[in-house]
């Protein structure tokens, strides 16, 4: 005789495809009274989207776009009024056998030479003997970075009235001494020497503070188990300070390339180059870098295709010499 079923809570509901009660599941739709959290993705920030907005639109309308479109001219005829005449690598053609745009690029490579290679060294001279200083450092900061900070116009008009062939301070000074004046604004190389000398005056306090930034974040500790191990100060600055700092240098080396080709208001300054002077770049042209040629091309002969093609083919070169600066340090580097 069987016992009669016990009374008690029904039967728990089995899951299709096996046994077992069915699991819960929490309802997706939140309970009345609570906030949806806000959407994420890109249109949930489009207030901080548009308070940056105005900054990327002055870049891509006056510099990203004035970029490619130069590209374009590089392959058009155009004088900046008329048509313009597609002209394909005529441009580029006629650029290779410019004598004058070989002579710019000559003249830009030597004020390069005779600039940066000073400029980096007196600036790593600089600063290892301010990281040496104990008092004054701030002084001596603000006053070596202060030419940097200056205006170029202002600088050039400053070192055209110092190096003067008739009346500069410096054939005044050395006329006090017997020597007579120094063609310094008329003689060609010389005129490379004060656009080089102006361009090192300028640059050296920046480069000087990176690596007094760089020599202030070595450790003390590596200097002291130097001394300890009998290392001098040169065999320390050559063996230690060195390595260390070739990254830095690198830097400093490609910002400098860099800067160091793209001359232009020194010389134009220096010369008074307008569309009435013949001489652009001074006596003989001796200080018409690349930069000054391609603003002569394109906004005193309204050859804007023309100088299009000529700061192109200036871009290549600055690439090629930056690449080579690179890898030289590179390998110095990994050696």
């Amino acid at each position: 005789m069987t016992s009669p079923p016990v009374a008690g809570p029904a039967a728990a509901p089995r899951r299709h495809g096996g046994p077992g009660p069915a699991r819960f599941r929490p309802r997706r739709t939140p309970p009345a009274g609570t906030v949806r959290p806000g959407r994420r993705g890109v249109l949930s920030h489009w207030r901080q989207y548009l308070a940056i907005s105005p900054f990327f639109l002055i870049f891509g309308a006056f510099s990203f776009f004035p970029v490619f479109y130069s590209l374009y001219l590089a392959f058009q005829r155009w004088d900046g009024m008329g048509t313009m005449q597609f002209v394909g690598l005529d441009q580029f053609r006629f650029l290779w056998d410019d004598p004058v745009f070989w002579m710019s690029i000559r003249n830009t490579l030597v004020i390069w030479v005779l600039s940066t290679v000073p400029t980096l060294f007196g600036a790593l001279v600089l600063a290892t003997l301010l990281h040496s200083v104990r008092r004054f450092k701030g002084f001596y900061r603000i006053a070596l970075y202060i030419p940097n900070v200056t205006s170029i116009v202002a600088v050039s008009i400053f070192f055209g009235a110092v190096f003067s062939n008739n009346f500069g301070l410096v054939n005044a000074i050395l006329g006090t001494v017997g020597i007579s004046p120094v063609p310094w604004l008329s003689n060609p190389w010389l005129i490379k020497l004060v656009i080089a000398l102006l361009m090192t005056w300028m640059w050296t306090g920046y480069n000087m503070i990176i690596y007094l930034a760089g020599l202030q974040a070595i450790p003390t500790q590596i200097y002291e188990a130097a001394r300890l191990d009998g290392a001098g100060p040169v065999r320390t600055f050559f063996q230690i300070t060195m390595p260390i700092m070739r990254p830095i240098i690198l830097f400093t080396v490609v910002i400098s390339t860099i800067n160091g080709l793209q001359s232009f208001s020194e010389p134009q300054v220096l010369f008074g180059s307008n569309a009435a002077n013949p001489n652009l770049g001074g006596p003989g042209q001796a200080g018409l870098t690349t930069l000054l040629y391609f603003y002569q091309s394109a906004f005193v002969n309204n050859d804007y295709g023309y100088g299009a093609a000529i700061v192109w083919a200036f871009f290549v070169l600055i690439l090629v010499l930056v690449l080579i600066n690179w890898r030289l340090v590179q390998r110095g580097r990994k050696s």
